[in-house]
């Protein structure tokens, strides 16, 4: 195999996108006349992921943001089940409260909860909850 050279034509596989290079062509994508086959060529993107990333732009998960931040949780105990033996006693359960209309109460599918403001950053909850489930 010595001096043999293969040239591969393509697009690259598994290339690392960073957000302002997604945005950068998405937004090119949008401008009046654009042809999406035109853009995704020119910028190396196979056209089904430039859609994929403007259906990210549209859906709000695909945006510029600075670095994760904390978010203040509180996590409750609860019984599994939540008739305790306490309202045999004639007065409600201390470890379950009345709701309140200001929080979101989110029960994961094994027991957890996770309780927010309403007025939590949605891209923060997201990865929350991504994270939780994994």
């Amino acid at each position: 195999m010595d001096g043999v050279l293969e040239i591969i034509t393509g697009r690259e596989r598994r290339r690392r996108w960073s957000i302002a290079e997604k945005l950068r062509i998405v937004e090119e994508s949008t401008e009046r006349g654009a042809v999406m086959r035109a853009v995704a060529a020119r910028n190396g993107v196979c056209e089904s992921l430039l859609y994929a990333w403007r259906r990210q732009m549209r859906d709000g998960t695909l945006c510029e943001s600075g670095p994760p931040a904390f978010v203040p949780v509180q996590v409750f105990e609860t019984p599994m089940n939540p008739m305790s033996s306490t309202r045999e006693s004639g007065r409600a359960s201390s470890a379950r409260s009345e709701p309140r209309s200001d929080l979101i109460e989110i029960e994961l599918g094994d027991g957890r909860q996770v309780r927010v403001g309403r007025d939590v950053n949605l891209a923060a909850l997201r990865r929350v909850l991504t994270a939780l489930r994994s």
